[in-house]
């Protein structure tokens, strides 16, 4: 048995984990789109690192499109067995993968445009809205807490991951000449006090271990002054500087969150009577498949709802669906909150934002979440004093600010408190992924120093035997 690491190797996306065992059965977890990666992002897009026609089934964690968004250009090339899903996870793909096909297409536009130019030829997506539909079809549904048989070699468990709606730990058993070997997979790791989701489940004992690393070194900020923290940029940019505040967000999960907080500010009387815009159609429907799973938030949030049916909504709050509705925005000088992806600021309609707004002084480009280095929201990050976006370059006068209590991914503590229902001397080796390498450095020391003697971090394409 063999474990290759096609993503999120070394890295923090384009998770694809690929078990191999004796008998030359194939089984992926995750099958993600490498994002922010600059140059050189469409040339791993487009290299799995393996032929999908050999792939026997897929298992698939969360709906994040680092995760799930490569599933198209999969089938597309050949994969022809089962994705199997949690039901809101499927939901949450459904809306990603058709949104990321729109996105490539707009995109190349542009792209294709420029090479025509010059004589290059033209680039195709990775994948069209009908590779998006006939994938679909190969979704099958598999709910938490059941050990679900594959084949008669695998059988596996869906674990809460409390990290978004639907999102799992994925726990295998794999026997294989009459021995039974335990593999775990984390996906992504939530947060023990997310203020929406439950929280991570603790999981059977595992003799390998595939674990997420984001944030390995970091610990993250109280997210119950998130509220606070969101209404002192409010003020400062709204109502003191007459600005607009512009906020990247991921359209699953940090939007909703922001959402959330901005509701709380609401009930508690204190939110600023400014307009606040959520300029993303698949924000909007993903807060519509959000909210049709109650089952999955946490007990707080459960209580809240006997009260207040629509926990993302508010007085003043509009949802913006076409083109027009979102170029009429960059038109307007009138104070406002713009809440729009994505939340690495690398595509979507926060660009155009960010484009028209970024030589204002009084406007402020809010990041609530982790950015690649080399996307512009990670790029931002570093307070330049010119960036270059669709290849013009602006002065940055508008304030770059960062809120960093909202992450979805836990940090140090929430990592190691997921870990501690295992003991480290029944885990042969565990396999960080999903991660910066020097962030990554730095959690193996820390896990070896708990008593986990063999931690591996593995290069891209590296193939590991496992027993």
């Amino acid at each position: 048995m063999k474990i290759a690491f096609h993503g999120a190797a070394r890295t923090v996306t384009g998770s694809k984990h690929l078990l191999i065992l004796s008998n030359g059965k194939k089984y992926l977890l995750d099958c993600g789109m490498f994002q922010g990666m600059g140059p050189q992002t469409d040339e791993l897009n487009r290299d799995f690192g393996f032929n999908p026609e050999e792939v026997d089934h897929m298992i698939l964690s969360h709906a994040h499109i680092d995760h799930c968004g490569l599933i198209p250009k999969l089938v597309k090339d050949g994969y022809r067995g089962n994705i199997y899903a949690t039901p809101a996870t499927k939901d949450l793909a459904s809306i990603l993968m058709a949104d990321s096909a729109g996105i490539q297409e707009n995109d190349l536009k542009y792209v294709n445009k420029t090479r025509a130019a010059q004589g290059k030829s033209y680039i195709s997506p990775l994948y069209t809205m009908e590779d998006v539909d006939n994938c679909i079809k190969q979704f099958e549904i598999v709910d938490y807490g059941i050990w679900f048989k594959i084949d008669d070699n695998v059988q596996f468990m869906y674990l809460d991951a409390g990290h978004i709606i639907g999102s799992t730990t994925v726990h295998l058993k794999i026997t294989e000449n009459g021995k039974e070997t335990h593999l775990t997979f984390s996906g992504d790791l939530g947060r023990y006090r997310d203020v929406i989701l439950k929280s991570p489940e603790i999981f059977p004992q595992a003799d390998y271990i595939i674990m997420e690393s984001t944030y390995g070194n970091k610990i993250h900020e109280d997210i119950t002054g998130t509220p606070d923290k969101l209404l002192e940029w409010i003020t400062r940019t709204c109502i003191q500087k007459k600005g607009k505040l512009i906020v990247p967000a991921f359209s699953v999960g940090r939007t909703q969150e922001i959402l959330y907080s901005l509701n709380q500010l609401e009930n508690e009387r204190r939110l600023p009577d400014v307009p606040y815009y959520v300029d993303s159609p698949l924000s909007m429907e993903a807060t519509q498949v959000m909210e049709s799973y109650p089952q999955y938030f946490n007990n707080r949030v459960q209580k809240l709802l006997l009260t207040d049916h629509t926990p993302f909504n508010f007085k003043g709050l509009h949802f913006i669906k076409s083109v027009e509705e979102s170029k009429s925005l960059n038109y307007r000088d009138d104070p406002m909150v713009i809440i729009s992806a994505s939340g690495m600021a690398e595509a979507g309609r926060v660009k155009h934002h960010i484009s028209n707004n970024i030589e204002n002084s009084r406007n402020t480009i809010l990041m609530t979440g982790y950015c690649e280095p080399n996307s512009l929201g990670g790029r931002l990050k570093m307070h330049p004093k010119e960036v270059g976006i669709f290849g013009q370059t602006h002065e940055v006068h508008a304030e770059i600010g960062e809120i960093k209590s909202m992450s979805a991914h836990g940090d140090y503590d929430d990592l190691c408190q997921w870990l501690a229902c295992q003991d480290p001397q029944l885990v042969k080796k565990l396999f960080l992924v999903h991660g910066d390498y020097d962030v990554q450095i730095d959690f193996k020391n820390r896990l070896i120093s708990k008593g986990f003697a063999d931690v591996e971090i593995p290069a891209r394409h590296t193939e590991i035997g496992l027993g």
